[in-house]
Order: C-alpha cells, then structure tokens, then sequence
C-alpha cells in the first residue's frame, strides 16, 4: 500500500468470487471508504470477506455532485477505492468523472486489476482477438439500436457488446440484418457463473439457439462478432446485384429480403445499393 493519499480503482468478480484477488482485499480492507455503485451488491462482496469499511453510493445519477467532495477527501490525506457492481470500473461503468477529477486535482490513481466481461469473453471466443472494438451497450431503442449496428456493418476489428436478457433476442436479431446471418459470431453467458454458456456459429444459429431456449436468455450476455472480411464485402456486392435486379420487379422491402436470403449478405445494407 502506497503511503501517498489514492484513489484505487478496483476490478471485482463478474460471478465467481473467488475471483476477488489478494491484492484487491487487502486495498479494500486498508482504504478509508469504498465508492460502489450499488452499495447493497457490494455490501455483499465484502462481507463475504469480512471488509467492513465504510462505503459511499457513486453512480451515474450523482457522480457529477460527489466527484469533488470525494477528491477533497483524497486531498485531506486519505486513500478511498473506487468499485463497480462486477468486473472493472469504468468499462460501461460510473467513475470515469471522478477518476478524471482527481487525476486533473493531481491525486496518484493507482489500478487494481481483476475480473472484466468483455476481455474474459474474447479469452474464449475463438474469434480474432489481436484487434477488437468494445462497444458496451447498444441503444435500448431498436431504432437507435438499428442505426448503431448499420454503421458498423464494415467495422474490420471483432466486435464486442454487452447485452442484457430482455433484449438479447431482439439484438442478435438486429445483428444479423445490419452484419448478415452468415457472420461468425459468439455469445458468452453468465461468465464464471454457475450456468455459464459460450455458445459459436454464425449470427443465424446463435439467434435460433436463443429464441429456442428459455434458459439462453436469461442472465448477462457478452456478444462477440467478428469484423467484416474481404469475403464479406464481395458478399454484399453480390447481394446488391441480385438486389437491383429484383427490385425491376418487386417492392424494395422485398427484393431486399429476397436478396438476403439467397446471398447472405445484410438485408438492411442492401437498400442504399
């Protein structure tokens, strides 16, 4: 433990906690407080080691009025840490306001590291993992949601997104419209938890598997697309083609989704051919 007041910015367990490393417990148990964004669930984590100090709500809601009192805090001489409800913070997490804060009052920010979704998803995946993109949440919208995945539709890096059940359905859904239902794709689920699942295919059997089975959407999802390959794009130029073809003929709503069909290629890129 470092004799400089800190902020430490601590990862915790995504499921299992046994994940919880030495390191992160002995800083929890020697800070003056811990800010949590749901006090309760982390109430929970540290009792379950037996850390009783004392603990501060920090969330989206009132990161902004509490970021400076928190640095006076740190100011005065003391060395508080900073954790979410799983995983590490700040990775579609609160805290980046006050970690900015103290870093700009000239407070050592020092990292714990342990448990995130997103990079323990990709060591599973199978998919290309020296170049990624994490995404976080998608709009809750389909509109958004919609819009978001169009223009990332010839994004080349793997794809990384968390999704929540009530929506995972509709996601992949979404997914294979804006990327086509060919693409590889891999769905990991309730990581280190007692019903994890890390399920592969193409977008289309994945969204099968989940409309098929209650328990695949239940829990929190990691997402992992893989990015757009040469073979993609001569798969969409071939669906446009077949596209403008039938749309001599059919609606364009049709001809679209006829296209799809038969080339595999992203019905809802298919409209701006």
């Amino acid at each position: 433990m470092s004799a400089v007041p800190t902020l430490y910015v601590v990862a915790t367990p995504i499921g299992n906690l046994a994940d919880l490393t030495p390191r992160a417990q002995e800083v929890l148990r020697s800070v003056a407080a811990i800010c949590a964004e749901d006090t309760r669930r982390s109430g929970q984590l540290l009792a379950h080691f037996g850390i009783q100090q004392p603990l501060v709500a920090l969330h989206d809601h009132n990161e902004d009025a509490l970021a400076q009192r928190i640095v006076g805090r740190l100011l005065g001489g003391e060395s508080l840490a900073l954790v979410s409800d799983a995983g590490t913070p700040l990775v579609s997490d609160p805290g980046y306001r006050l970690v900015r804060a103290a870093r700009e009052a000239g407070i050592r920010v020092s990292p714990v590291p342990g448990a995130c979704a997103a990079i323990a998803a990709l060591s599973v995946a199978g998919l290309p993992s020296d170049r990624f993109t994490f995404e976080g949440f998608l709009p809750a919208k389909g509109s958004g949601r919609r819009e978001r995945l169009q223009a990332l539709a010839g994004e080349t890096r793997t794809l990384v997104f968390y999704e929540s059940s009530h929506r995972i359905a509709e996601s992949l859904a979404d997914m294979a419209d804006a990327f086509g239902p060919q693409r590889p794709a891999v769905l990991a689920r309730e990581l280190t938890k007692l019903f994890e699942t890390v399920l592969d295919g193409d977008l289309a059997s994945l969204r099968a598997q989940v409309e098929a089975d209650e328990n695949q959407r239940k829990g929190e999802f990691v997402v992992m697309v893989q990015g757009a390959t040469d073979d993609a794009e001569a798969q969409l130029q071939h669906g446009r083609r077949v596209y403008a073809k039938l749309s001599e003929h059919l609606p364009p709503s049709t001809a679209a989704k006829l296209a799809a069909e038969l080339t595999g290629a992203p019905r809802k890129a298919l409209y701006g051919s």
